[in-house]
């Protein structure tokens, strides 16, 4: 028993004094590694300090490089800019200098456009003023008339009649257009046009649609005054028509937009309002349907005549022709006396010189030819 204590306090005592020699030996250990493992960092980190300066030193030296080639990159921009940057200043100062050009310009024009619409108010008010009398509006509106027949080629005495100044009377027509078969087309031309100048001169909207609805008022009762038998009477051979000249396009305008049934109405009591361009077209068809009736009144006439010249013409060439035999025979005649008859008549001369020369005659005359004039000898006629 007292052996197995011992042996198991040995034992105990064996396995402290190994555990106690382990703990030395690892702390030993530790202290070991410790110190190699700082050396192993301590080279590492040199090793790595090196590599990084090395590296470094490479990388700057290529930094350098790049900053060179970007320094000069942006020396050329900054040169292209400064070139772009000239050439806009100097586009901007001839900008500027053309601007002042163009806005002197601009001025003048301005001036000489004030001065102008100044000479064309001047005009508008004496024209309002013109027009505000009946008896201008009247002329003017025979003025406009007049161009538009001279255009057409109306010819007055031929084409259409006038009432002369000493003539004019309330009711009567200023033109009357002659058609054939004596039919004839009458148009006035006096228009009321006073209510329209005030319309355009009042301020005042109440006003200026009374002074509106009193023109369009005026100019039904200018319809229906051109209604009566001075104007339409078949007894006298008038169409069943008449026209009233409105002598302006700005007007015919305004009564048809500001009244939709004043053309019907006009229409319905036989009467054609037309404005000068209107007023153009119709003449025009009317100039054409005229001397398309001429032409065939006289197409028979034309024919008539186209037969007789065929007749005459025939015992014209019935003439020539008989001239051309005539012709012909003394043509023959001719050919006759300047050939067979010229020799038979040489003959006898030939005889007569042969006399001559055996009387002791020398000097004999040459036989001259006939047909062509020129003298011939002996032994040429021989």
């Amino acid at each position: 028993m007292q052996y197995l204590v011992g042996f198991i306090v040995g034992l105990i005592v064996g396995g402290l004094v190994i555990f106690i020699i382990n703990r030395l030996q690892r702390k030993e250990a530790e202290k070991s590694f410790s110190l190699l493992s700082q050396e192993v960092v301590r080279k590492n980190s040199e090793d790595f300090l090196k590599l990084a300066n090395q590296t470094l030193a490479t990388q700057t030296q290529v930094g350098v490089g790049e900053l060179e080639s970007k320094k000069q990159l942006i020396d050329q921009t900054l040169q292209a800019i400064k070139t772009d940057l000239n050439k806009v200043e100097k586009l901007v100062n001839d900008t500027e200098v053309r601007r002042e050009k163009t806005f002197g310009e601009v001025s003048t024009t301005l001036k000489i456009t004030a001065e102008q619409t100044g000479k064309l108010q001047e005009t508008t008010n004496r024209l309002q003023a013109a027009l505000a009398n009946t008896q201008i509006r009247g002329q003017w509106g025979e003025r406009m008339a007049e161009d538009i027949l001279q255009a057409i080629g109306f010819e007055e005495g031929i084409n259409y009649t006038k009432q002369k100044a000493q003539d004019v009377a309330i009711g009567r027509p200023d033109y009357c257009f002659l058609l054939p078969q004596g039919l004839k087309l009458n148009m006035d031309v006096k228009f009321p046009l006073a209510n329209y100048l005030k319309y355009f001169e009042e301020g005042n909207e109440v006003v200026k649609e009374g002074y509106k609805k009193q023109f369009l008022k005026d100019a039904k009762q200018r319809i229906k005054e051109v209604t009566t038998r001075d104007y339409i009477n078949p007894a006298e051979h008038t169409l069943d028509y008449a026209l009233v000249f409105v002598p302006s396009e700005q007007v015919f305008c305004f009564m048809h937009e500001n009244d939709k049934e004043i053309m019907d109405d006009a229409i319905k009591s036989k009467v054609v309002l037309c404005s000068p361009l209107t007023l153009y077209a119709m003449l025009a068809i009317i100039r054409q349907a005229v001397d398309n009736f001429k032409l065939e009144r006289t197409s028979a006439q034309i024919l008539s005549l186209f037969g007789s010249f065929y007749k005459q013409w025939k015992e014209y060439c019935k003439c020539m022709e008989s001239m051309g035999k005539r012709i012909g025979q003394a043509q023959e005649e001719y050919e006759t006396l300047a050939s067979t008859r010229s020799k038979m008549l040489e003959r006898p001369l030939k005889q007569i010189d042969d006399l001559r020369r055996q009387t002791g005659i020398t000097e004999a005359p040459l036989i001259e030819d006939i047909d062509t004039g020129e003298t011939k000898t002996d032994e040429e006629i021989k």
